[in-house]
C-alpha cells in the first residue's frame, strides 16, 4: 500500500507540474532592475507616478544558472540544460543531424530549441548600437556568445542564433524563414533559410545552441474563464482576452494597464518581453491562417497596413525598454502579432515574420508615423496596442473573499530561506515538502498564519512540491532549491 501511495503521489506530482501549470512553463525574468523614462535612467517610481509599472516594477523568477563542469549549463528556473559553446555556424538541416548525434555531457537527447526555449535565455540588460560598446543580451558568465566576424565582411550583430521554429509564411521576397534570437542586438527575427538570390538552393548558416530537458517548456495550457480573461496554467499568468482597440505610446500603455479593472481584478500590468512572448503562437500567421499569431481564444483588433490594406494586426507593447541606438533609453520592446513589416526599395514586405520582437521609439507625434527604419525599412508605429496580464496567484481583487485562497512563495528559486504568504490569515496550517520521488522531507504545523519563513538550506538542490493544508483547503506549489 505504501508503494502504491507513493506511485500515485508521483503521478499527481508530475501531472501537477507538467499539465496544469504549477509552472511547466516558468517565465524567466528579463534581468532588468533599472527604471527608464523616454530618454533617461530614472529613480524607482511609486504607484501613480509616470512610468510606473514598467519591467523593473515587478520581479519574478530571476535568471539562475549552474555550470555542470562538462560543457553544459542548467537553467535552474526552466529545468532546461543548454550547450555552453555553440561551435561554428551550420545550416538548418545540419543542426538537426548535430543534435541527434551529440553526446555532450554524456547525454544523447539533445535537440534544436524552439524559439520560446531559446528566448528564455535573453537578458534585456544588454545594450548595442550608438557610441556605446556592446553588452550582450545573454549571461556571458555561463554562455559563450560570439559576435559577427568583421574580418570577413560580417557586421558585429551577424551572430544570430537560430531555433527549430520555422515561420508559417514567407518573408522578404518569398523566402522560407527560420526564427532566431540575436543576442547581440536583442531581437527575434525571421531569417532567410537560404541565401538571397540562390533560388532556395544555397542554405544559409547560423549558430545553434542545443538544449535538453523539460520538453513541456513553451507549451501553453489556456483556459477561457468566460469573464473577458484567459488563464495560462502553464505559466501561471492570466491575460486580457481582447485588446481595447486603442493605440498608445509607451507611457500611456503602462498607465492603461496599471489602471485597468477587468473581471473584478485590479492588479493588471503591462507584460514584460518574455511574458508577452509566451502567448505568441508561432503556428499561426496572417498569410498562413488568416489570423494574428496568437491562440484563437484571444481577440485581436484588425488594422490596415501603411498601404491601407486590411488584414494586418497591431504591434503590442511590452513593459521592457530596449537599450539600443544613439539614445539607448528611448525605445520599448514590442511583439508583432501580425506581419513584422518593412519597406525595401519602396515595397512594403513582411520582412521578419509574425511573432518577431523588435522595438519602437516610446513616444512621438502621431501624425509623423508610421516611419521606416534600418536596412529592412522596419515599420515604426510608435503608437502600439496593449494586452494586459496579471499573476494568477495575485490577490488584488476587489472582492477578495471570492478569490481562490492561493499562496505565494518568494524568493523562488532560492538557496536558503523562502517566505510563504497568503492573501488572508489561516489557522491550523500544516506545511509539507516532498521531493520528486514523493518522499516527505520537511513538515511543520503553525497556527494563525498569514506569512511565515521556512528554511530549505539543509536540502539538496532540486525541485520540491510544497503542500499546505489550511482551514479545510489544500494548496500546492513548487520550490526550486538552487
Amino acid at each position: 500500500m505504501k508503494i502504491r501511495s507513493i506511485a500515485i503521489f508521483v503521478v499527481i506530482l508530475i501531472f501537477t507540474l507538467t499539465s496544469f501549470g504549477q509552472n511547466s512553463y516558468p517565465i524567466v525574468e528579463t534581468g532588468v532592475h533599472s527604471f527608464y523614462s523616454n530618454t533617461a535612467i530614472i529613480s524607482t517610481q511609486s504607484v501613480g507616478a509616470a512610468f510606473y509599472g514598467q519591467d523593473a516594477t515587478y520581479q519574478g523568477n530571476e535568471p539562475s544558472y549552474t555550470s555542470n563542469g562538462n560543457g553544459t549549463i542548467t537553467d535552474n528556473v526552466t529545468g532546461l540544460i543548454w550547450q555552453k559553446d555553440m561551435g561554428t555556424k551550420i545550416t538548418f538541416s545540419k543542426a538537426f543531424i548535430k543534435a541527434d548525434t551529440m553526446t555532450l555531457g554524456g547525454y544523447s537527447d539533445w535537440r534544436v530549441p524552439t524559439i520560446k526555449e531559446l528566448y528564455s535565455l535573453i537578458k534585456f540588460t544588454g545594450q548595442s548600437g550608438g557610441t556605446t560598446s556592446i553588452k550582450k543580451y545573454i549571461d556571458t558568465v555561463y554562455f559563450n556568445q560570439p559576435i559577427g566576424d568583421t574580418t570577413i565582411g560580417e557586421r558585429v550583430i551577424d551572430a544570430q542564433t537560430w531555433s527549430s521554429t520555422q515561420y508559417k509564411g514567407l518573408t522578404m521576397n518569398g523566402d522560407s524563414t527560420v526564427f532566431g534570437v540575436n543576442f547581440i542586438d536583442g531581437r527575434i527575427k525571421g531569417y532567410p533559410k537560404y541565401l538571397p538570390g540562390s533560388g532556395n538552393t544555397n542554405p544559409n548558416s547560423m549558430y545553434f545552441r542545443m538544449v535538453r530537458g523539460n520538453t513541456n517548456y513553451g507549451i501553453n495550457h489556456f483556459v477561457n474563464n468566460n469573464d473577458g480573461t484567459i488563464s495560462d496554467t502553464a505559466t501561471g499568468l492570466m491575460w486580457q482576452q481582447a485588446d481595447d482597440g486603442i493605440a498608445r505610446d509607451w507611457e500611456n500603455a503602462l498607465s492603461y494597464a496599471e489602471n485597468l479593472t477587468l473581471a473584478n481584478y485590479t492588479d493588471w500590468r503591462l507584460p514584460n518581453a518574455k511574458e508577452l512572448n509566451s502567448i505568441v503562437d508561432y503556428s499561426r500567421s496572417p498569410s498562413y491562417t488568416n489570423s494574428a499569431a496568437i491562440d484563437p481564444l484571444f481577440i485581436v483588433t484588425s488594422i490596415s497596413d501603411p498601404n491601407g490594406v486590411m488584414g494586418q494586426y497591431p504591434y503590442f507593447w511590452t513593459s521592457t525598454s530596449h537599450l539600443d541606438g544613439a539614445n539607448p533609453y528611448s525605445a520599448g520592446v514590442y511583439f508583432a502579432f501580425g506581419k513584422a513589416q518593412g519597406k525595401m526599395n519602396g515595397t512594403l514586405l513582411d520582412v521578419h515574420g509574425a511573432g518577431a520582437q523588435r522595438s519602437d521609439p516610446k513616444t512621438g507625434t502621431a501624425a509623423d508615423y508610421p516611419q521606416y527604419f534600418g536596412p529592412q525599412g522596419d515599420v515604426r508605429y510608435v503608437f502600439n496596442y496593449t494586452r494586459c496580464v496579471r499573476t494568477i496567484s495575485g490577490s488584488n481583487r476587489i472582492n477578495e473573499q471570492n478569490e481562490l485562497n492561493l499562496f505565494d512563495v518568494f524568493p523562488n528559486p532560492t538557496s536558503d530561506n523562502c517566505t510563504i504568504s497568503f492573501n488572508k490569515s489561516y489557522s491550523n496550517v500544516k506545511i509539507v515538502l516532498y521531493n520528486t520521488l514523493g518522499t516527505k522531507v520537511k513538515e511543520t504545523v503553525i497556527s494563525n498564519l498569514k506569512s511565515t519563513q521556512i528554511s530549505i538550506n539543509d536540502l539538496p538542490k532540486g525541485v520540491y512540491l510544497i503542500q499546505i493544508s489550511a482551514d479545510n483547503s489544500v494548496f500546492t506549489n513548487r520550490i526550486i532549491k538552487l
